[in-house]
Formats: structure tokens, C-alpha cells, sequence
């Protein structure tokens, strides 16, 4: 269907989501660039990668394209890893502002891969409650930490520290694959939170030191969200700089300016590791 509205010049394939005639190959490449990074990490060409791709995946379902997604680019690298590398154990995460509901519903029912997600909540697309957990064999293996709107730095470093760490650490995973997107930090303008350029570095280095002590060092992150260019670049930047060890983070922007009083998540957090038998 992509393809045939490609090559009729482009249109609209949902109420968000319009291609042009050369969409399909850039989403075709945007895929491809994906399994190649994760190609390069398990075949140890390198230690970790970076996919700078558009168009974004995460809410691309097997039947639908949407929310700005064509194909699910982590869900697809996540299938071809599992089928050509023997892996067993594969944890997605993903810090896009929205929840990734292509990604969910790709591994809902597989206990083979974690699927963690922060998210702001209630929002696009509607799907991401504390509820949804995965099914069958695979319930526990999706995570969901929907957040209000106003969390910052302090709340999402004290869901990676209390939720995310110690979820990993049990999961044993064999390879770890992050949708990154960085429509959380303050400036951006198409949702409510306060995240920082910090903030991400922060963050960065947790999921750096997780890949470290689990699987070898074994990252492949996929560029989501992100519509502020400039706090885009520059989180992207923090990340490389974390990536490759460099121990100077450069934050332009600095903190919100916005003034939204924190909200308190700590009850989200108690029920998350309720639910989720989390120490």
C-alpha cells in the first residue's frame, strides 16, 4: 500500500501521516539502515550504533503506517536479530515521548524480547497504561511507565534507577535496541515535558552501563521523535558523546524555563513495581 501510494506521487496514508513519491525508498532505507547497525554491533564491527534515520517506527503496526511511522524499524531489527543471531533474550526500550504502540503489539505475546517504554500519558496514540503487560507466555515483558505531563530529568532518572535498571538486570538480555526519541526535552513543542539535554546524557549513560555489564557492550539506538531541531542536535550530540566516552556534556538550552511544578510519581512507581514484581 506504501509503495502503490509512493509511486501514484505520494498522499495521505492517515489523519498524521503524509508520504511523498519518495517515501517508500526512504523508509525502505530508513529499515535497512537499522539492520545493518545491528548487523555491524553482533558481528562486532563495532561496539554500539546509532541509526540517524527518518522516517521514524515505533507506531508502525504490521497491518498500519502512523503517527509519522512506515515501517517499525526497531521491530524489525529485533526479528531479524532474534532469527539470525540465536539470540533469546532481546530488550527494547524506548524514551520517545509517545508510546510506541507498533513495537508493543509487534512482541506483546513474545517472551523473548522486554519491551520498556516512557512515555507521557495520556497521549497520542492512547495505548501505553500500566496495565498492558504482555500476554501469555510473555506477560511481564512489556513494561509501561506512562508519566504526566511535566516530568523532567528527576522524574525519569528516578524511573530508570527504580524501574528500568533493576527490570534489565533480571531480564538477562542478549542485545539491547533503543527507540530514541528526544520529543521529551522541554523545547520541544509537540508535548509537555521537561527533560534536558542532561537529562538524556543521563539517561544515555545508564543504558551505556546496563549494554555494558548484560550483553557485551551490544547497542543499537534508532532515532525517533524529536521536532526542535536545535534540542534535537544537541541531545543527539550528548548521546554520541556518551557513547563514545567523553565525560564533557555540552547542554545549550539548560534547564526548562517553563516552571511547570514537578509532578509526584512515586505512586506510579510503587504500583509499576507492584505489578511487575520489582524489588
Amino acid at each position: 500500500h506504501i509503495q502503490d501510494v509512493a509511486q501514484r506521487g505520494g498522499g495521505w496514508l492517515d489523519a498524521d501521516t503524509v508520504i511523498s513519491s519518495n517515501s517508500y525508498e526512504a523508509a525502505l532505507y530508513a529499515a535497512g539502515g537499522v539492520i545493518k547497525a545491528t548487523e555491524a554491533v553482533m558481528n562486532r564491527e563495532v561496539d554500539s550504533a546509532f541509526a540517524l534515520v527518518r522516517p521514524p517506527g515505533h507506531h508502525a503496526t504490521y497491518e498500519q503506517a502512523m503517527g509519522f511511522c512506515l515501517f517499525n524499524n526497531v521491530a524489525i531489527a529485533t526479528k531479524y536479530a532474534l532469527a539470525n543471531y540465536k539470540l533469546e533474550r532481546i530488550l527494547i526500550g524506548d524514551f520517545d515521548v509517545h508510546h510506541g504502540n507498533g513495537t508493543q503489539a509487534a512482541f506483546y505475546d513474545n517472551p523473548h524480547v522486554l519491551y520498556i517504554s516512557t512515555h507521557e500519558y495520556p497521549f497520542y496514540p492512547g495505548t501505553g497504561s500500566i496495565e498492558e503487560t504482555g500476554s501469555g507466555a510473555a506477560e511481564g515483558t512489556t513494561i509501561n511507565i506512562p508519566l504526566p505531563a511535566g516530568s523532567g530529568d528527576t522524574e525519569y532518572l528516578a524511573v530508570f534507577e527504580q524501574i528500568i535498571i533493576p527490570a534489565a538486570i533480571r531480564f538477562q538480555p542478549q542485545l539491547i535496541l533503543v527507540s530514541a526519541g528526544y520529543d521529551t526535552h522541554w523545547a520541544d513543542e509537540l508535548a509537555l515535558m521537561q527533560v534536558s539535554v542532561t537529562g538524556f546524557a543521563q539517561m544515555i549513560k545508564i543504558i551505556k552501563g546496563l549494554g555494558d555489564e548484560l550483553c557485551d557492550g551490544r547497542l543499537v539506538f534508532s532515532l525517533e521523535g524529536g521536532y526542535n531541531l536545535t534540542a534535537l542536535a544537541a541531545s543527539i550530540k550528548a548521546t554520541f558523546d556518551i557513547l563514545l566516552g567523553n565525560t564533557t556534556i555540552e547542554d545549550p538550552l539548560g534547564q526548562s524555563p517553563r516552571g511547570f511544578e514537578a509532578p509526584s510519581i512515586a505512586p506510579l512507581i510503587k504500583k509499576v513495581k507492584e505489578i511487575h514484581h520489582l524489588a
